[in-house]
């Protein structure tokens, strides 16, 4: 096997680790790719366990992109990229164990770039504390607690519930807005539940029931179609007008009502999605 074909047999793993660490498709494709770059350049011989070679390979491009990008980047410039599939067959249920949702990668975009990274690595890919201390310059008790802080701020966004549960919960919000029924909607949400909606020109953030079901049945459109889509492994929604899409929602579904709303509106991003998924 020549050592394309050997990289080849990694790149789906490495491009899952980068985008959780970078929030960013086009950034994670960058990273696996400098990965591939260095391992031209090396001598595999030398390389015991590729795959583990290739994983600490990208985890310290994506950190040091991570820590650029924090420099030069406010943390509410954007939402995360959203990864949509279509909510149907069994090829799509079974990549729900791999999904990240948006939710999640908001909370991460807000931690420390060494916090995510002891994260991500440990408790979504089972890297020894030991592997990754020498990544972000600690031992690795300290490596440990890296990841015990960014694991309490992620407790908040865990969803419950089965997959058709969650989904009937967002039906509900999304037939309650195409209505204007703010008290339906209120019956969804979550006291506490969090609204973010970006439009190409930073984040706008609305907090509490009221709030946001106002929010929800003041923006409606009739003409919109609505296509069930999975943002991350989370039920969603892509609003579709003539043609073309032009909002995507994410929803995060804790204890049977939903706990956070996010919503694409730039069109520039959406228009990067598959067409396939509303022709």
């Amino acid at each position: 096997m020549d050592l394309q074909d050997l990289f080849e047999e990694h790149r789906g793993h490495l491009r899952q680790v980068a985008y959780r660490v970078l929030g960013s498709t086009a950034d994670a494709e960058d990273a696996v790719q400098e990965a591939w770059l260095r391992l031209h350049r090396s001598d595999v011989g030398e390389i015991e366990n590729l795959r583990a070679w290739l994983t600490t390979v990208v985890s310290r491009v994506a950190l040091n992109q991570l820590r650029s990008r924090r420099r030069e980047q406010p943390l509410d410039d954007r939402l995360p990229d959203p990864v949509v599939t279509p909510e149907e067959g069994p090829a799509e249920r079974a990549e729900l164990a791999d999904s990240v949702s948006l939710a999640l990668l908001v909370v991460l975009d807000a931690l420390e770039p060494a916090e995510r990274l002891a994260f991500v690595l440990h408790d979504m890919f089972a890297v020894p504390f030991a592997e990754i201390a020498p990544m972000v310059d600690r031992t690795p008790e300290a490596t440990r607690q890296l990841a015990s802080r960014a694991r309490r701020r992620v407790r908040g966004v865990e969803p419950s519930g089965t997959p058709a549960q969650r989904r009937e919960v967002a039906d509900a919000f999304l037939a309650a807005a195409r209505t204007g029924d703010v008290e339906g909607l209120v019956a969804v949400l979550d006291p506490d539940v969090v609204l973010r909606v970006d439009q190409g020109e930073g984040v706008r953030t609305v907090r509490g029931a009221r709030e946001v079901a106002a929010q929800a049945a003041a923006y409606r459109s009739a003409d919109q179609r609505r296509i069930p889509v999975l943002v991350g492994g989370m039920p969603g929604a892509l609003g579709v007008l003539d043609g073309r899409p032009v909002a995507l929602l994410a929803f995060t579904v804790v204890g049977g009502r939903v706990s956070e709303v996010d919503i694409l509106g730039d069109l520039e991003r959406l228009a990067e999605l598959d067409p396939a998924l509303w022709r």
